[in-house]
């Protein structure tokens, strides 16, 4: 089957590639859309603008049925939610625009992208070790997996998150009764320069703020990933929105998304999202985190592969 991009595959292949993707990414929070990209361009050779609009569609559609499953599980910190969409929906706006006008080929970004992953992904492995992880967040995470272990069943509601404050300098949330707080400012203008990312490259950028929110923010990763996958769904609606109106301004940028590709793409993550959000609560924190460093440390590869390999 040929799409309206020029890419030619069958059918099923996007929908299994996002389901794997988005099963195995989706339990630390991230969609998947960063793994998806490299697909895209590498093996199905669609390397126009477009792609990046693309990934935007498959974030748009896969996403809400896993913060759909972690909302319903009380493990949503809205806050936190809240101040990533704020401060995403503008950064990706800009970032769309100068992908569009000054980075048709993204290599520079990419090498600029890999090094902040690369240190992401190095203390997201340093937290791994004995003694890396804050007392707060490793007890919480232990205590969690160890009352889902307890559950009779599996059918006892597990404790839910529990906000304490929610203000312009502070936000405060407590879980299994250990409070955790990070300052406004601070997240807000992480999320500005991650949404900025997003829209160049059509990442989204759930794979930069979920390592960010467990390895510097020191929260329990078994709260940030609905957030962080909220705010990926908001950058991503908007960067659809944002490249298809400069498809329309400008046709011979190639900026407009491939619908039915991006469609086939989501309907395969939304599966994958939703069982990778139902299973999280049955994996042990330390894999979590392992397999986000696995994502972010693969990522930094991927991108500084063309600056060491020229």
């Amino acid at each position: 089957m040929t799409f309206p991009s020029g890419v030619a595959v069958e059918p099923w292949v996007p929908p299994l590639v996002a389901f794997l993707i988005s099963a195995f990414t989706s339990v630390g929070g991230v969609s998947g859309a960063s793994l998806l990209l490299p697909f895209q361009m590498s093996v199905l050779g669609y390397t126009t603008p477009g792609v990046s609009a693309t990934n935007h569609l498959f974030n748009v559609v896969a996403i809400p049925g896993g913060v759909y499953r972690y909302a319903r599980e009380g493990r949503l910190v809205w806050p936190l939610s809240a101040v990533v969409v704020a401060a995403t929906l503008p950064g990706v706006l800009l970032g769309a625009w100068i992908r569009v006008a000054y980075l048709p080929d993204p290599r520079r970004f990419k090498v600029f992208a890999a090094f902040v992953l690369l240190a992401l992904g190095v203390r997201m492995a340093r937290s791994l070790l004995p003694g890396g992880e804050p007392a707060a967040q490793a007890d919480t995470e232990e205590r969690f997996q160890q009352l889902q272990r307890e559950r009779k069943g599996g059918k006892a509601p597990l404790p839910a998150v529990e906000v304490e404050r929610f203000g312009w300098s502070r936000v405060t949330y407590t879980f299994l009764g250990e409070r955790f707080s990070f300052a406004t400012p601070a997240l807000f203008g992480l999320s500005f320069v991650v949404g900025l990312a997003g829209g160049v490259y059509g990442i989204g950028g759930g794979a930069f703020l979920a390592p960010f929110f467990v390895a510097f923010f020191g929260l329990p990763v078994y709260t940030v990933a609905g957030a962080a996958l909220l705010g990926t769904f908001a950058t991503s609606l908007l960067g659809v929105a944002s490249f298809q109106l400069l498809g329309w301004l400008r046709p011979e940028s190639l900026a407009s998304p491939d619908y039915p590709l991006g469609l086939l793409f989501g309907l395969g993550g939304a599966a994958g999202m939703y069982t990778g959000a139902r299973l999280q609560k049955y994996l042990p924190a330390r894999l979590i985190k392992a397999i986000l460093s696995a994502v972010v440390l693969f990522l930094a590869a991927l991108y500084l592969k063309p600056l060491l390999f020229q």
